[in-house]
């Protein structure tokens, strides 16, 4: 009798966003608008998913596989993280255009959602309260990567 009070179903997909940081504070149906402006990539193991220097226009929520972080320091790559699924990189590219600080690349097969800056934006302008959410969730995961950063005593940030 009162179906249109029940939240929609959610797909598979839809759960391993909610399994995201990035999205875990959002309802089923703020979800599912989100998902409507992600794009999905698929990624062969070693492809290059963005080179250091590169502009950086999205941020890529891995939903299968696994990528590697590489900076470039000394002259030689030097691993700066493995991400597996649930897992985000790339997300400062959702706040400014400044090139990439490292590398990422594929270790293995990867389904990727990536969320394009100009969505995010549009995103913003039309839904504040979903934007605000996810800004939110990127704000506490900088926050996080910098007290850890803070806590090695490296003399500069690089790996972000």
């Amino acid at each position: 009798m009162f179906g249109f009070l029940k939240s929609p179903k959610m797909s598979p997909r839809l759960h391993r966003l909610k399994n995201s940081t990035l999205f875990s504070a959002l309802s089923p149906l703020e979800l599912k608008i989100v998902d409507g402006l992600l794009h999905e990539r698929r990624y062969l193991p070693d492809e290059i998913v963005f080179d250091e220097g590169e502009e950086g226009q999205a941020l890529y929520l891995i939903m299968s596989g696994r990528v590697v972080i590489n900076k470039l320091h000394g002259g030689s790559n030097q691993q700066v993280a493995e991400l597996g699924p649930g897992s985000f990189f790339g997300d400062l590219a959702l706040l400014d255009n400044s090139p990439r600080n490292a590398q990422a690349r594929a270790v293995e097969p990867c389904e990727m959602a990536v969320f394009f800056r100009a969505d995010f934006l549009g995103l913003l302008e039309t839904d504040a309260v979903i934007g605000y959410k996810i800004s939110l969730a990127l704000a506490r995961h900088i926050g996080l990567r910098l007290r850890e950063w803070m806590g090695t005593g490296r003399p500069q940030l690089e790996a972000l």
